[in-house]
């Protein structure tokens, strides 16, 4: 039986994607924290582990950043994205709310819904939404912040569903596993690298351009300090296509060369399906070109 560790508890948004994002026949089961869920995938107690790794609203997850920087490689070989809207549970219909708990990040992705809807209500920040619903099933508050799928776990009265101040959050979520076969290419695909260039002016600029040239959509690009030397950082890049097309290859294989390090973090399909940039058929044409040009074969 194959296991899937997500970053827990029950009841939260990654279980939700993880539940999305597992294959036929896997176990699901909580991990205490992201570098745990990996750590497991690395040691071989788990097939694979779902983390979220970038929210439209909070941007880019540090945890699941450093973790998947760690010196043991794992690869995402799926993505999902999740919109991000909240249920807000009480134990029973009809008892005042003077008190709402929830994770900080989720308080703060409702702050006008509660000043509109639960102006008198104190808000406690707990360790996660998942977290707020049991404590509100133990009778320690009155209502909690959650993501939907708590609801399969504590028998909490749904007060209010669908709930968000932004209307088009998002959270993206991988699915990753020890290095091995890659997925095949699917014609809209993403890749994620890691890359640590030198210290110096324009080392950025030249992995850019690198892509760039090459026609290839940039989606991420994120920076995370080494924790090595002051001034120093990782960065985490994402764009569209697969290490399996020609110009992929090439692009990475530049970044390989311009950087001191590069991590391969994985091609996979992407859960946006709209392909975009220079299609395999223009590079495969453009080099069929060049090589009649170097064959002598036409001017």
């Amino acid at each position: 039986m194959m296991d899937l560790v997500y970053f827990g508890p029950q009841g939260t948004f990654t279980e939700q994607a993880a539940r999305a994002l597992a294959p036929d026949g896997v176990t699901l089961r909580p991990a205490e924290t992201i570098p745990a869920a990996l750590d497991q995938v690395r040691a071989g107690a788990a097939e694979y582990a779902c983390v979220p790794v970038e929210n439209s609203v909070e941007g880019a997850v540090p945890a699941t950043m450093d973790a998947l920087a760690a010196e043991q490689p794992v690869v995402a070989v799926a993505e999902h994205v999740l919109p991000i809207r909240f249920t807000v549970l009480t134990r029973d219909d009809n008892g005042p709310i003077e008190t709402v708990a929830s994770h900080p990040h989720a308080l703060a992705q409702v702050s006008a819904w509660l000043d509109e809807h639960l102006p008198g209500a104190r808000r406690i920040v707990e360790s996660s939404t998942a977290a707020a619903a049991v404590a509100v099933a133990e009778g320690r508050y009155d209502a909690a912040v959650c993501a939907p799928v708590v609801t399969q776990h504590q028998p909490l009265h749904v007060y209010a569903e669908d709930v968000a101040d932004v209307r088009d959050a998002l959270t993206r979520f991988l699915l990753v596993r020890k290095p091995g076969t890659l997925p095949e290419p699917s014609g809209c695909d993403r890749t994620s690298v890691v890359a640590v260039t030198e210290n110096r002016p324009g080392s950025l600029s030249e992995l850019l351009v690198e892509l760039a040239v090459r026609d290839v959509n940039l989606t991420r690009l994120d920076a995370r300090p080494t924790r090595v030397a002051l001034g120093e950082y990782r960065f985490y890049l994402d764009f569209d296509g697969h290490i399996a097309q020609r110009h992929i290859g090439e692009a990475v294989a530049a970044l390989y060369r311009r950087t001191r390090s590069l991590t391969f973090l994985g091609s996979y399909p992407k859960a946006d399906d709209r392909p975009t940039g220079t299609t395999e058929a223009v590079f495969g044409a453009a080099a069929e070109w060049l090589a009649a040009i170097r064959a002598g074969e036409r001017a």
